[in-house]
């Protein structure tokens, strides 16, 4: 890999304008030495509460009985997915933050790339896992156990996994294409893919399209799934004569919808922002609410709507007392 030491990516580069890239620099999202501390003890506590609530699932889950049944099953699986996705940014970020160093070895920047497409591809896909459960057990009640059974569950949760790992290699192959580029600052708190293709020199085309091709895997079809099955649930909840069997029927699925429109909702709402706003660092700071907020908020919505997680929580307190 190499830098090329001028402001424009020209079509042809003389061997002695190349320096190798060894290191890329994050840009962070504020340079005034005042606001670092806040930043440090702000991301520091989220990141704990983060990892601790999603921690507290997945316990709550494995200690309960109860809770062994396809729901919780994928439920946990989701609660590991973000502490990994969380993991991958912000321990980075808050040591930068308490060093004032914001360099990133090259092989760093392509490791967090990796794992944080492969975190961010499976909590997108748990999501349309998570749908198809809810499908299931609304549409289907008296199958439900048969269809959802501990195999099927264990080989979605598998799939979703390898096609990650799929998605985040076939992003680390992209990079490791490029040859040259016109700049080694990042305008990102972490290893951005398509920040890293924006400093390319080289010819990105085919690498659009199979980035194009990547999304598509990672997002449209996760979300089509999401969407075939709510509108089959909504189809089923309608049918229902009374309203209170209505409300019973809906509320099994409301955390999940939540979790989805917190999850899909701001990072669509960060890709219009990038798109109409010119400040790089504005993009980044808007990034943080689907990379830190949201994992964070996905235990407090599951625990806050559902009973059973609050009496597993009791239970389990109860046993640690």
């Amino acid at each position: 890999m190499y830098f090329y030491r001028g402001e424009m990516c020209p079509s042809y580069i003389e061997p002695q304008n190349l320096t190798s890239v060894s290191e890329f620099f994050l840009m962070g999202l504020s340079d005034d030495p005042e606001l670092q501390p806040l930043l440090f003890g702000l991301f520091l506590s989220m990141y704990l509460v983060t990892v601790l609530g999603n921690l507290l699932i997945i316990l709550a889950v494995s200690s309960d009985s109860h809770l062994h049944i396809p729901m919780y099953f994928l439920l946990s699986n989701l609660s590991l997915a973000d502490i990994g996705f969380t993991s991958t940014t912000v321990p980075k970020m808050i040591m930068d933050i308490q060093t004032q160093s914001r360099v990133i070895s090259y092989v760093g920047c392509l490791t967090q790339m990796s794992f944080f497409m492969l975190f961010g591809c499976l909590d997108s896909l748990l999501l349309a896992v998570m749908a198809y459960d809810r499908f299931v057990a609304i549409c289907h009640p008296l199958h439900y156990l048969i269809i959802m059974n501990p195999r099927l569950c264990g080989l979605l949760v598998l799939a979703s996994f390898l096609i990650s790992l799929l998605v985040s290699q076939m992003h680390n192959s992209i990079v490791l294409q490029l040859t040259y580029f016109k700049d080694v600052e990042i305008s990102h708190f972490f290893c951005d893919p398509s920040q890293l293709l924006n400093l390319a020199c080289s010819d990105t085309f085919i690498n659009n399209i199979v980035m194009y091709f990547v999304g598509a895997i990672s997002g449209f079809l996760p979300i089509s799934g999401i969407f075939f099955s709510y509108y089959k649930i909504v189809s089923s909840i309608l049918r229902v004569p009374s309203t209170g069997g209505r409300y019973k029927a809906f509320s099994t699925c409301g955390s999940h919808l939540s979790v989805v429109c917190l999850f899909y909702g701001t990072g669509l709402g960060v890709y219009l922002s990038s798109a109409v706003s010119l400040s790089p660092r504005k993009d980044a700071v808007a990034s943080v609410v689907y990379t830190v907020v949201t994992p964070m908020l996905n235990p407090f919505i599951y625990s806050l709507r559902n009973r059973d997680i609050k009496r597993a929580m009791w239970r389990l307190f109860s046993k640690t007392i």
